[in-house]
Order: C-alpha cells, then structure tokens, then sequence
C-alpha cells in the first residue's frame, strides 16, 4: 500500500523528480556563470590583472580573478554553495571560460557602438603606437553625431599591425568596417596623425635648446636622491620668498612641484617641462651647485656640465621665449583634444592663435627682451650686450649682424614662422571654405525661415555653437522641419578636427598592456581595451544576454 500511495502521488513520478534535478542544475550553472561574467566585468573595465601568479588550491593568493570570485562567495550564501559543490567540469572559471565571456562582452559593446553610429554619417581617426612588447599597434575610433544630436567620438578597435605601411593600414582598416557592416559611402571623413608637432625644433637653437632641457631634467629627476634635494631647496626657497612678501599666500598657492620631463608627441607635455624649469630655477642651481662641492666624484663633473649649459644665455632666452610661444599654441591644442569640437569652432581657434602669433612677432621683442634681462640678472646670468656683433656664428659676423638681429630674426621669428607654416599646412584653404559654410548655420546669422523660426523660440535663446545647436534641434524635433539644415549641421560637427582621441586610447593601453602583462593574445587585448574605455557600455550589457550566446558556443546546461 505504501508504494502504491507512492506511485499515486504525480509529485513522486520518477519524469517529476528528473525534471526538478535538471532544472536545479541549470539554475546553480547560471548562478557560477553570472558570477564568472561580473567578475570579468569588474576586472576588465577596471583594467587589473585577471591571473595570479599560482592559482592552485593552495596558493595564498590566486590572482585577481579568484579573489573576486572568492569574495561574492562570502557576500551571497547561494555563490557560495554552487561553487563550493561544483562538478569538475562545470565551474565556468577556467582561464578559457574567462576569455571567451571577455569576448562577447567586447563583441557587445561594440555591437551597441554600432547600433549607436545606426546610418549616420561617421569618419574615422587612426594611429599606431608601439606597446610594450615592440607590437604596433592601431587604434580605430568613430566619430559621429548620435541621434539625440551630441558628438561622439567611440574607440573600437585596437589591431595589431605587423607594418605600417599605407596598403596593410587600409587593408585592416577595411577589414573592420565590413565585419560590423559599416558602409564606406557612409564615411565622410579621416583622420590619421602622421606628423610631427615640434617643426619648431627644426631651429638649430631650439633643438638644441630641447636637447639641453631634457638633459637638465633627467640628471636632476631620474636620481631618488637628487629629486629629494630638489624638493628640500624648494620648500626652503618658497619659505624664504614668503617670508619676505615677495610671492602671495593663499590656499593651493606656491605647492611643491617637480621638474617635468617632455613627451615626445604633445606640445603640452614641453610646455609643462619649460614651466617647471622655469618655477624651479633657483632651486635647480643650488642643487647642482651642492652636488658639485659635495656630490660623489663620479657626478661632479656631469653636474657641472649640467649647471654650465643652465647658465649660458642661449638657453635662457629659448627657455622664456619658447615658454611665450608655447603658451599661445596650448589653448589651440587644448581645445582641439576635446571629443565635441566642430571644425566651426577649431578655425576660429586657429584664427585666433595666428593672430597672437603676429602680434608677437611684430610688438612682442622689447616686453621679451625685458624679461630675460630680469631673469638673467636674479640668477646671476651674463647678460649679452645685445648692440655688440653676434660671434658664434662666422657668416653672422662678417655679415656684421648684432646680437639683437640674431636673436630677434633667426630665433624667435624663425620659431613663429615655423608654427604659422604648420597651422596653414594642418587647415588648408578647403577648410577655410568649410568654415564660411558652417558660418551661415550660426544662429547669430542670417538663415531664411531656419533663423526666423528658431529666433522666436526661446529654447534657442542661448544657443552659441553649431553643436548646441543641433542637439536643439534634436530636442525641439525641428530637425524634423528642417531635414536639409541638420543633416549640413551633422556633416559640419562630423568631420574631424584632430586625433586626441587615439592619444587618450594609447594612455590606456599602457595601463592595460604593461611591463608585468606584456604576452597578452591580441584577441584578449582588444576585448579588454574595448570595455575599459568605452566602460558605459560594458554596464550596461544584460547577463542573459550573455549567458545566451554563451549557449551557443557549445552544449551548455546555463
């Protein structure tokens, strides 16, 4: 009777009691894989290490990834449980389950990278750069005008490339635009950064002025000690100058700072060097000075070289004149790294620094001259008689040209000259035609019924650029009104202005591909590059989503 009452009973029928068994399994295999798929996540767009140096049982410490995993173990009791019960086989937490859920959350993103671009027009801006393997390697970024009308600027891809050469670029760069369908009549522009910023340097006096900065600045920074003693002579400095009212006090004002050393492809980076050189000076000198009479004797004599090259006037009068000239391209660079310049905008930045270029080159020489002398004597510099003929030079002075000539003419003017040529040769004439085009979408000008239109409504009142423009047209639905106009508008913010983009994309993978993680495969690379930057997208991709194409890959129980 008691098996009878057992086979009776439809919740003890032996297709019950499997169907429960399996369906228990599926849920304890998706809760591994969930745990496996936010522990990649985690790690990836925070750009750490995903493996430990011994991951065995017994390890003390068995990487990044396990700690995760470990950790949501002891925060859920129900983690906990199906990884401590899992089957050999169905852990989900093998390096090879790591990489392949990497990939399809790096297929994702750029998948929603690419239904964001949608059919609008877009351009490309490529570069390479050598990672820390000697593997070059290239960056793709799109550039486009999303639908609720802001400028995006996407990175989505990173390739490695095994030549540089125009025909392998091409190839590669084809290659991913037909793989995510990204039709080349729908590219309007490209963008590839292919030429030197410092043609200043070609100026004999300012590369030779650079080589003597760089020297000055890795003698004194690349020493532990010597970088310690520079800090010291500071704050005694500053204190000093305080003391005597000769600089203000006020919050975040006279902080500590260290020489800095120059990149090689950003003016930025030179100017921070000239600044830092410039505010420690005085400090530098007595640092050198103190290494001299006090120093090892092995260093005695290259610091004294470093501390000559500091007090000839040649290199005074480039360290203050290039910090003038700097100062004025540094706006113009700054404002090109921004991911929603418009070309509208990028010229009338150009305009601008050219004319404060001219306007140094015909009225700057006497305030600069001024301030090299007062430099010159608060350091204790011999000041060139500049009346007196110019010796360093044989034709210089059997043409009987002075001091002032050389220095004016075939320093500072020759400087200027070679920047006014790089920013014509960087906006050509076509760009200026563009810029005139861009011109009449202005809402301050006149546009027919467009102006008419948005001069009455007062969602428009503090509009000032083109790309505030068009994200109100988006937001007012007039782009539907006016098609023609926003669709000139999409094209004008699409087209791109500089590569800053790539640059910042470069910064990222020598956090991602460093000295300890240099053998990474370029799959894995790629995938991690792709959601450490683009980091909103990697959040917001469902779990299920993943675990579905997950399935796909194979028999999987998830």
């Amino acid at each position: 009777m008691h098996k009878w009452e057992s086979l009776r009973n439809p919740s003890k029928l032996i297709e019950r009691v499997i169907s429960t068994q399996s369906s228990q399994e599926v849920a304890d295999n998706r809760l591994r894989l969930i745990t496996t798929i936010e522990s990649v996540r985690l790690l990836a767009c925070q750009g750490c290490a995903f493996r430990g140096h011994d991951e065995s049982v017994n390890s003390s410490n068995g990487g990044n990834f396990n700690a995760v995993v470990d950790s949501f173990g002891r925060m859920n009791i129900d983690i906990r449980r199906v990884l401590q019960n899992a089957p050999g086989n169905a852990k989900y937490t093998s390096p090879i389950i790591q990489k392949q859920i990497l990939n399809i959350l790096g297929n994702k993103v750029r998948t929603k990278i690419r239904e964001e671009v949608g059919d609008a027009k877009f351009c490309i801006l490529v570069d390479e750069a050598v990672d820390v393997s000697n593997r070059e390697q290239m960056a793709i970024i799109l550039r486009f005008v999303d639908c609720d009308g802001f400028i995006r600027e996407r990175f989505f891809k990173v390739l490695s490339a095994a030549d540089t050469c125009s025909q392998t670029l091409k190839d590669e760069i084809s290659k991913v635009l037909t793989q995510y369908d990204l039709q080349l009549e729908n590219m309007r522009g490209q963008g590839y950064d292919g030429a030197s910023n410092m043609r200043a340097k070609g100026v004999h006096d300012i590369w030779e002025f650079f080589s003597t900065l760089s020297l000055i600045v890795n003698f004194v920074d690349s020493s532990a000690k010597r970088h310690s003693a520079l800090r010291v002579i500071r704050e005694e400095e500053i204190a000093d100058l305080v003391a005597a009212g000769a600089i203000e006090t006020d919050r975040g004002a006279n902080q500590l700072c260290t020489l800095q050393r120059e990149g090689a492809t950003r003016w930025g980076s030179h100017l921070r060097s000239i600044s830092s050189l410039i505010k420690l000076f005085g400090a530098t000198q007595t640092t050198l000075a103190d290494l001299v009479a006090n120093g090892p004797n092995k260093l005695q004599g290259e610091a004294k070289c470093v501390g000559n090259a500091m007090k000839r006037f040649d290199f005074v009068f480039c360290l203050l004149s290039m910090h003038d000239v700097m100062k004025i391209t540094d706006f113009l660079c700054q404002s090109l790294q921004k991911k929603a310049i418009d070309i509208f905008n990028a010229l009338n930045f150009l305009s601008i620094t050219k004319s404060k270029f001219q306007d140094m080159r015909e009225d700057g020489w006497n305030d600069l001259i001024v301030r090299v002398e007062s430099f010159c004597c608060q350091y204790d510099i011999i000041m060139l008689d500049m009346s007196a003929p110019y010796k360093k030079s044989t034709r210089a002075y059997e043409q009987n040209i002075t001091n002032e000539h050389y220095y004016q003419v075939n320093i500072l003017n020759a400087v200027i000259d070679f920047q006014l040529a790089e920013l014509d040769s960087r906006f050509a004439d076509n760009s200026l035609e563009l810029l005139l085009l861009s011109a009449t979408l202005d809402p301050h000008m006149e546009c027919g019924y467009f102006l008419a239109d948005i001069q009455k409504d007062p969602r428009f009142a503090n509009t000032t650029t083109v790309s505030d423009l068009c994200r109100r047209l988006v937001e007012s639905r007039k782009s539907a009104f006016f098609p023609m106009i926003y669709r000139l508008i999409c094209l004008v913010l699409t087209l791109p202005v500089s590569t800053a983009t790539t640059e910042r994309a470069f910064s990222s993978m020598t956090i991602i591909k460093n000295k300890f993680r240099n053998k990474m495969e370029d799959e894995f690379f790629d995938d991690l590059m792709v959601l450490y930057i683009e980091i909103e997208f990697a959040d917001s991709i469902d779990n299920d989503s993943v675990i579905a194409e997950f399935e796909v890959s194979g028999p999987r129980r998830v």
